[in-house]
């Protein structure tokens, strides 16, 4: 699988699905489903796919009816229901960022997966950037009028947001351990050619975050030292993963 090629998050969230060996009848929960490209994808491989999405009327798979969702508000799905929540590029639109989690967290059964996906302001080319502009793309200029709102729904008398509430790699595990969950797997997906190239730097990376975990050890000590040493690892862990730092998309 080439970490170059053309395309979205789509073709990479394919391959981990049909990595999954026992698919056939479970229970995905695909939300914001959109179209229905990915909802086609997990038919297909045998699951018991359930689209849902605040715009169903966008929803064009023959044979899957797509139901409301408003993911500012509680899920109509049952406690305990899903083995998998997909969620792709859809946490970057959300002003409350942890009620949908805690939601997920409610609707999947236990030892259940949330398969998450959004854009990567972790990665070095977007540190640069917010760095110079405070933007997330080197190339344009910080979130405005132009961008944030992608349309107004009239009838709900609401905005419907763009990519206006970008998270990074280390907020989204935060709010995810909030919610209940754990990071089990950072997936790959496409990399940026430009953070390939600020991994010159990495070497000082590592130590500044050496030097700051070594000082966070040393501040919090008076609390469970074998708790906070597990904690620390992996916020430091997270900061140093290549799939963070130069990948375009969060692929947890």
């Amino acid at each position: 699988m080439s970490l170059f090629r053309s395309g979205g998050i789509a073709p990479y969230v394919k391959d981990f699905f049909n990595s999954r060996k026992n698919l056939a009848g479970k229970v995905v929960v695909d939300i914001p489903a959109g179209s229905g490209k990915m909802s086609r994808v997990l038919r297909d491989l045998g699951a018991a796919v359930e689209p849902y999405d605040l715009y169903p009327e966008f929803f064009k798979v023959e044979g899957l009816t797509c139901r409301f969702a408003d993911l500012e508000t509680k899920l109509p799905i049952p406690d305990n229901h899903a083995d998998y929540v997909l969620f792709q590029e859809g946490m970057e639109h959300l002003p409350d960022q942890l009620r949908p989690l805690r939601e997920f967290n409610r609707i999947l059964k236990k030892g259940g997966r949330l398969v998450l996906t959004t854009p990567n302001p972790s990665c070095l080319r977007a540190r640069l950037s917010h760095l110079f502009l405070e933007s997330y793309l080197v190339s344009r200029l910080p979130i405005n009028e132009t961008s944030a709102i992608r349309f107004l729904d009239k009838k709900e008398n609401r905005y419907y947001f763009g990519h206006i509430f970008f998270i990074g790699a280390q907020k989204l595990r935060i709010l995810g351990r909030t919610a209940g969950f754990r990071i089990a797997e950072i997936h790959p997906n496409k990399f940026s050619k430009f953070s390939l190239l600020l991994g010159i730097f990495y070497p000082v990376l590592f130590l500044f975050n050496l030097w700051a975990y070594a000082r966070s050890r040393q501040r919090r000590s008076e609390n469970d030292p074998v708790r906070t040493r597990k904690i620390l690892r992996e916020v430091f862990w997270l900061n140093l993963h290549p799939r963070v730092l130069f990948a375009k998309k969060l692929f947890f």
